[in-house]
C-alpha cells in the first residue's frame, strides 16, 4: 500500500479489522490512545480456525490468544520510537506449542521484519 486510506484513520475499541481478504479472521481494538497505542487482539477457536470473543463465550478446549501493541514514545530532538509487543497464550500446549515453533514464530518474524522495513522506508520517504 502506497497511499493513506482516510476509512482506515478511524479506528475504535472493540473494532474489528480483518486479518484475511475474506473477513473470515480478524483482530479486535482492544486499546487505542491516538497517536500513541494501539493494542490488537486475536482468538481463535482450534482446529476451525473461527474468530471467538471470551467476553461473550467461555474459553475453548483448543485455541490461540493473542495481542499485538504498537507504541509510539517521544524521544529527544524531536524523534519518535516504535515498541512492537506481542504475547501469545494457547491449548493444548503439546499440539500447539509445536505449531508456535515450526509455524508461527517464524511467520510472525518475516512478517513484522518486512513491516518494518516498510515503514523505514516511507518515513524516510517523508523526511
Amino acid at each position: 500500500m502506497e497511499r493513506i486510506v482516510p476509512e482506515w484513520q478511524l479506528l475504535e475499541q472493540d473494532q474489528h479489522l480483518d486479518s484475511l481478504p475474506s473477513g473470515d479472521a480478524w483482530f479486535t481494538v482492544a486499546v487505542l490512545e491516538p497517536e500513541r497505542t494501539l493494542v490488537l487482539r486475536s482468538q481463535t477457536k482450534l482446529p476451525s480456525g473461527r474468530p471467538f470473543d471470551v467476553r461473550y463465550e467461555p474459553l475453548p478446549k483448543a485455541y490461540i490468544e493473542s495481542i499485538w501493541g504498537f507504541h509510539l514514545r517521544p524521544e529527544p530532538g524531536g524523534r519518535t520510537r516504535l515498541i512492537v509487543r506481542a504475547r501469545g497464550r494457547s491449548r493444548p500446549r503439546p499440539l500447539t506449542r509445536t505449531m508456535d515453533i515450526l509455524f508461527w514464530e517464524p511467520a510472525h518474524l518475516i512478517m513484522q521484519t518486512r513491516q518494518f522495513h516498510n515503514l523505514r522506508t516511507r518515513v524516510n520517504a517523508t523526511a
